[in-house]
């Protein structure tokens, strides 16, 4: 099997990472995006240790390139084409300050959204979405 070109790594057990798989799956029509968690074996094989032990940020393999915190989001939803590509415009915004509030929302994720007991299992029909 060919690697993805995209593959969107989170943390498997963050309510809001997980929230964000969740928004993502039904509106990625063209299945573009595979997930696989920071936690799992995808991960230990494209990304350095340093990315795995950094919880705070989605890491997003993006053809090759290694995007993170706000420009990993961006584009995502960039490449769910439509009227979600327009929020890529976004990009404008200077990466210290889109960076910033993105690390603060980081920070709390656990406190504002919850912490799970274990990694999001894929539902039967989002399984062939999932690397791992």
């Amino acid at each position: 099997m060919s690697q993805p070109e995209i593959i969107l790594f989170f943390d498997g057990v963050c309510g809001l990472c997980n929230g964000l798989v969740d928004w993502l799956l039904p509106r990625d029509h063209k299945k573009k995006i595979k997930f696989a968690t920071l936690q799992g074996t995808t991960a230990a094989t494209l990304l350095t240790k340093a990315h795995t032990e950094d919880l705070n940020t989605v890491v997003l393999w993006y053809k090759g390139r290694i995007l993170t915190e706000s420009q990993a989001i961006l584009t995502c939803l960039r490449e769910l084409g439509g009227f979600w590509s327009l929020a890529y415009g976004l990009i404008i915004i200077p990466s210290f300050i889109s960076d910033t509030v993105y690390r603060f929302i980081a920070r709390n994720r656990y406190k504002f959204f919850g912490k799970l007991s274990t990694c999001r299992m894929p539902l039967p029909g989002e399984r062939l979405q999932f690397l791992d």
